[in-house]
Formats: structure tokens, C-alpha cells, sequence
């Protein structure tokens, strides 16, 4: 699954299972671009990219706005000169009761999560169209799939990228370009360990390998799709969950 030569933007890669993926791709060849609202924390994580060997640039970018995200486009390819892969993983949540739920709380959620999908995806995909070739894998959640109470916003959002997903799928086959998405379950990261130890507990209940996922075991998911070795499979939610939804 090398990806020796190739460039990836992997979007909110500068912290959490974003950092990961970022890291992982590295390793296996990747030259990698990290558009991030925090440019200290996108610095950082390049830094660390260009010390496993590969070439990485940081960019500040909200990439809500369609404008900031093709103009991440335009410095990729102007520093680069190609895009191969682009992995739409920025994502925020501002959860609530929905009866409590504010307006701005469900904007901003969809803004960054769902938005950001549309705004990347139109920053490359006519590059990607020209060059008959690309891999483009969006990071929804198992509770794009299921639902969660206090999550709307959040929910509302990943299941949007997985009817994102489907249809650029079938938009853009013909061009060579594949369409993935990656729904990760419960994953070790910063916010799941702030959870109450009782909530962390629920969880475990219902996952049928009886832990949490690491942000590695999602990293390599993406790393399959975004190599050749996927490249018959389009169009499809691989989910990297321990078993909590089927």
C-alpha cells in the first residue's frame, strides 16, 4: 500500500485520528498538506511529517469557506504541482439536548463538518477530473449510522457525508477517481477519554471486541483506500468500529 510520490491533504490533520492519518500516510510515502484552523498546531504536525522523511506543508485555512478551501487547493498544486488524495476528516462538535440546542450550535457543526466536504472536494476535484485520477476518503461516524441522543448537529453532519459519499461516487467513476468513506466507532482519542468513566463504560457494553479503537486502526483504513490496493472499491462506508454497529 505505498503511496510513494503521492501528495494528501488530509483536512484537521493537525490534531486527534486527523493527526494520525496524517502520520500514517507519511510513513508509507505520502507527501502531506495539513490545512487547519490552528496554524501552530498544523506547524507542529508538519514538523513532525518532515522529520519521518516527507515533504509537508502547513496551511491556515477555515475551511467552512468555500474560498479558504480552493485557496488550499491553489497553494498545494502551485508547491506541489498534483493532487492525488484528499481526506476530509475536520470535524468539531458543540452537542446539546435538542430542545437546548442553539441555532449557531447546529450551524457551526454543519459548517465545519459537512460544508467542508463540499468546499474540499470542489478545491480538487477538477484537478483530480484532468488527471483521471484520484482517491478522496471522508471520515463520517457510527453515529452518521445510528444516531445519538445530544448529537443532531453531529449525527445530522456524518450521515450527510455518507450521501456525499455515494454520490460523487458515482459522479466521478468514470474519471478514475474513488470515493470512500471511513465511520469510526468509539476511538481513544482526547474526547472520548474526557468522558465520564460510567458513559466509557456504556460504550464498552456494546462493542462486541470489548475495548475502544485507536486512532492508528482508523489511520490504516484510510491508508488502504487511498492506495492502489482499493482501487476497484468506490462508493463504500468501511466501518472501523469493534463491532457496535453492523
Amino acid at each position: 500500500m505505498a503511496l510513494d510520490g503521492k501528495v494528501a491533504i488530509v483536512t484537521g490533520g493537525a490534531q486527534g485520528i486527523g493527526k494520525e492519518i496524517a502520520r500514517v500516510l507519511a510513513r508509507n510515502g505520502a507527501y502531506i498538506v495539513i490545512p487547519d484552523i490552528s496554524i501552530v498546531q498544523a506547524q507542529q504536525t508538519a514538523r513532525e511529517i518532515e522529520e519521518l522523511g516527507r515533504k509537508s506543508l502547513a496551511i491556515q485555512a477555515d475551511l467552512a469557506q468555500l474560498s479558504e478551501a480552493e485557496n488550499v487547493g491553489k497553494s498545494v498544486l502551485d508547491f506541489f504541482g498534483q493532487i492525488d488524495v484528499l481526506v476530509n476528516n475536520a470535524g468539531i462538535t458543540r452537542d446539546n439536548l435538542f430542545l437546548r440546542m442553539k441555532e449557531e450550535e447546529w450551524d457551526t457543526v454543519i459548517g465545519v463538518n459537512l460544508k467542508s466536504v463540499f468546499n474540499c472536494t470542489k478545491a480538487v476535484i477538477r484537478h483530480m477530473s484532468k488527471r483521471r485520477s484520484g482517491r478522496i476518503i471522508n471520515i463520517s461516524s457510527v453515529v452518521g449510522q445510528i444516531g445519538n441522543a445530544g448529537q443532531a448537529n453531529y449525527s445530522a453532519s456524518k450521515a450527510g457525508i455518507i450521501g456525499f459519499t455515494k454520490s460523487m461516487a458515482r459522479e466521478f467513476g468514470a474519471r478514475g477517481i474513488t470515493v470512500n468513506a471511513v465511520a469510526p466507532g468509539f476511538i481513544d482519542t482526547e474526547m472520548t477519554r474526557s468522558l465520564p468513566e460510567r458513559a466509557r463504560e456504556e460504550f464498552l457494553k456494546n462493542i462486541p471486541l470489548g475495548r475502544v479503537g485507536t486512532p492508528e486502526e482508523v489511520a490504516e483504513a484510510v491508508l488502504f483506500l487511498a492506495s492502489d490496493a482499493s482501487r476497484y472499491i468506490t462508493g463504500q462506508v468501511i466501518n472501523v468500529n469493534g463491532g457496535i454497529y453492523m
